[in-house]
């Protein structure tokens, strides 16, 4: 099978199938990146481990922090005691919640979707900036955090030669 074939078949795995978790599988929120293929997470209890990522998963899909995967338990492991299983997406998500196999401690308080929390955010936070009469005001501009601020040399001695 080409590398294509086989990006393609993965990213159509992950994207469509919905998945629920059997045996001893269970749903995880990845904390970070750990290097080597290797993932933070934490279980539905607070446990935080160690999992890996397969190598058919291994530069065809990417995870980040707060991403929701579902691991398996391995036995050979001490460091790492999981392997992924499946990325989670929001239809996958969606499914798990309607079979009510969605752990609670991922749930956020009282049905608050944090996409709808942001979008509202937003919206204020732009209607009290265009609600200034003054639009003078350089605050909100954005400012470049990965350069070093301009320094402005002074030459002493044109200074003195002005006197």
């Amino acid at each position: 099978m080409s590398k294509a074939t086989k990006k393609k078949h993965v990213a159509r795995e992950v994207l469509e199938d919905l998945v629920v978790p059997s045996g001893k599988q269970q749903v995880v929120k990845v904390v970070g990146g750990r290097g080597n293929n290797l993932h933070e997470v934490q279980s539905a209890n607070g446990e935080c481990f160690l999992c890996s990522m397969p190598t058919k998963f291994r530069r065809n899909v990417w995870i980040k922090r707060g991403d929701y995967v579902m691991v398996e338990p391995i036995a050979e492991g001490h460091k790492v005691t999981a392997e992924i299983v499946h990325v989670l997406y929001p239809v996958q998500i969606k499914h798990l919640r309607e079979q009510n196999l969605w752990p609670a401690a991922f749930d956020t308080p009282a049905g608050h979707k944090p996409v709808e929390a942001a979008k509202s955010k937003a919206t204020i936070v732009q209607k009290d900036a265009y609600s200034e009469e003054d639009s003078d005001n350089d605050d909100d501009l954005f400012v470049n955090t990965n350069h070093p601020p301009p320094t402005e040399i002074c030459d002493s001695s044109s200074n003195d030669s002005d006197s």
